[in-house]
């Protein structure tokens, strides 16, 4: 059998003090617990000790307490939940972390509230400095009508204003960004975007959809030192507040703030300041960059690795730049974007898998995920046998026939469940009833046989994961509309959602080994949660239950005051 390093080193450190008839003693000790490990070898227990950033023991109250020394930390749980740490396998930290000191527009009822926000905002700022932020909702504030720069206008004319639909693959500029951006009637779509144009004038509307969106953000002022540290601490802390304790940063940031980002990151764990491990995801085009320095898939320490690479082939439904099967209903003249052309991406992951990296690809319409599954079996014959993990980011609007391949094919299915129950109040609007009883498909996929890895998407949809179990055990929509669930028959158990984000979200990370369940040896991230999200009783009343304790790496990161 094959013993990691760190259960070898609390072997050793319990064999020494039997030896010498000391008992080893724990820094932290929880008792009187009902813990779920998912630890096939002993998946309940009442108490767990913790030394250094590992977990010494699991077990018993009795067996836990021979374990308390004079300078343990003892506390009892009266019977409360405990949880590994939540992983989330899909957020854009620095996004996040930035657009909670932005404009956010995505729940302003009307217009009237919309414009009321952005005034409020653009009276804050100083002379010269863009208005940033939005994530808007055109279905929740306009009733499904797209804004356009001569609304925008009304509300901030004298500043340029870059507003980002919630999604992320959609932005509104208005006139004055357009003007600085050169964005004219005879300027030509980039690959794998569009410019979004007047049906009778041909003038552009300020709508800008995927890459055309790069047209104005290529002219956003460089974020200073401080404001980039400042925006990834505050998401941290929103994290730990949230039971986060391992995240998979799709980035998605150029190439300088990208650098900037990664030495911001060390710097912080350097400093004891990292209260999250971060896998930081770098773009599949740029797959050479770390294959050049030798790196693979998995590279780094506990805190920080690198290895993993992130590619697009469409956009998103709520864009309607989802790349499908048959037209949207919206939209009849278009099935969407293919925002990397299929030929490019293959020959991008084929490169990348050859090199040893892992790579996850976001495919969003029924086409684009079918078209990927396809990309990947290609590159697994060209490659051959090897641990890759391929992921699809999303995998949201499937064929009935693409279920079983994400087992057959060992694709992790990278889900968001937030996202059934936001994208639920309008989706039919977009594709039809037909198309949606097979999207967000938890319970199908599951049945197929696929892993599934949960995560957010923040700041496209709240970071919280207990919001993110709700979701995909309840699946009611945020208007209300589906008491019994939208399409109840993909709702899935909590016991499931909770392992797609522990412990099989771990191995959509190469991390199962060190972290997702709670067994001595692996790493001390844990979360005590006010309710029993496992007991059916509880059912309806997981979105009330709050985190009480976060522990990463045996830190209290995150703590209610009793």
């Amino acid at each position: 059998m094959r013993v990691s390093k760190p259960l070898l080193a609390i072997c050793c450190l319990i064999l020494s003090s039997t030896t010498s008839s000391a008992q080893p003693s724990a820094d932290l000790a929880l008792i009187d617990g009902n813990i779920w490990t998912l630890d096939e070898q002993q998946p309940k227990a009442e108490a767990l000790a913790v030394w250094g950033d590992r977990i010494l023991a699991v077990g018993s109250s009795a067996s836990i307490q021979r374990l308390i020394g004079p300078k343990t930390r003892v506390i009892a749980l009266h019977g409360r939940r405990v949880l590994p740490g939540f992983h989330d396998c899909h957020v854009h930290l620095l996004s996040g972390g930035l657009q909670l000191g932005r404009v956010d527009l995505k729940d302003a009822a009307d217009e009237v509230e919309f414009g009321k926000r952005l005034k409020a905002f653009d009276r804050k700022l100083p002379p010269g400095r863009w208005l940033l932020g939005g994530n808007w909702d055109h279905d929740r504030t306009f009733a499904g009508k797209l804004p356009t720069a001569t609304l925008l206008d009304r509300y901030v004319a004298d500043r340029p204003c870059f507003l980002s639909r919630y999604d992320g693959h959609m932005a509104l500029a208005n006139s004055r960004a357009l003007e600085l951006a050169g964005i004219i009637a005879a300027t030509v779509d980039p690959p794998g975007g569009e410019i979004h144009r007047d049906e009778t004038t041909n003038q552009p509307t300020g709508l800008l959809r995927d890459e055309a969106m790069s047209l104005v953000s290529g002219n956003l002022p460089p974020l200073g030192d401080d404001e980039l540290v400042d925006a990834v601490v505050a998401a941290l802390h929103l994290a730990a507040r949230l039971g986060v304790t391992t995240i998979d940063d799709m980035a998605g940031d150029g190439r300088e703030t990208r650098r900037r980002l990664s030495r911001v990151y060390q710097q912080l764990a350097r400093r004891h300041r990292l209260t999250a491990r971060i896998h930081l995801y770098w773009p599949l085009a740029d797959w050479a960059e770390l294959a050049g320095l030798g790196i693979e898939a998995d590279f780094g320490g506990e805190l920080l690795r690198l290895g993993g690479l992130k590619g697009f082939i469409d956009g998103s439904l709520g864009s309607s730049t989802a790349k499908m099967r048959q037209p949207y209903l919206n939209e009849p003249h278009s099935t969407g974007i293919f925002v990397t052309a299929p030929g490019t991406l293959g020959r991008q992951i084929a490169q990348a898998d050859a090199a040893g990296l892992a790579v996850a690809v976001h495919a969003i319409g029924d086409r684009a995920n079918s078209t990927l599954l396809d990309l990947f079996a290609e590159t697994a014959d060209k490659n051959g046998v090897r641990d890759r993990r391929f992921r699809i980011e999303h995998a949201q609007h499937l064929r009935a026939d693409d279920f079983g391949r994400f087992a057959r094919q060992g694709v992790i299915a990278s889900m968001q469940p937030f996202h059934a129950i936001d994208d639920g109040r309008w989706a039919e609007g977009r594709i039809g009833a037909e198309r949606c009883a097979t999207s967000y498909a938890f319970r199908s996929l599951l049945d197929g046989g696929a892993r599934l890895a949960f995560g957010s998407d923040w700041p496209v949809a709240p970071l919280d994961p207990l919001a993110g179990i709700d979701a995909a055990v309840n699946r009611l929509t945020l208007e209300g509309q589906h008491p019994d669930g939208w399409f109840p028959e993909q709702r899935i158990t909590a016991a499931e959602a909770i392992r797609a984000y522990t412990l099989d979200a771990a191995y959509a990370h190469f991390s199962e080994q060190r972290a997702g369940s709670l067994a001595a040896g692996k790493l001390a991230d844990f979360v005590v949660l006010s309710r029993d999200i496992l007991a059916p009783a509880e059912r309806s009343a997981i979105s009330d239950t709050q985190v009480l304790l976060t522990v990463m790496g045996g830190r209290v990161v995150h703590e209610v005051e009793p």
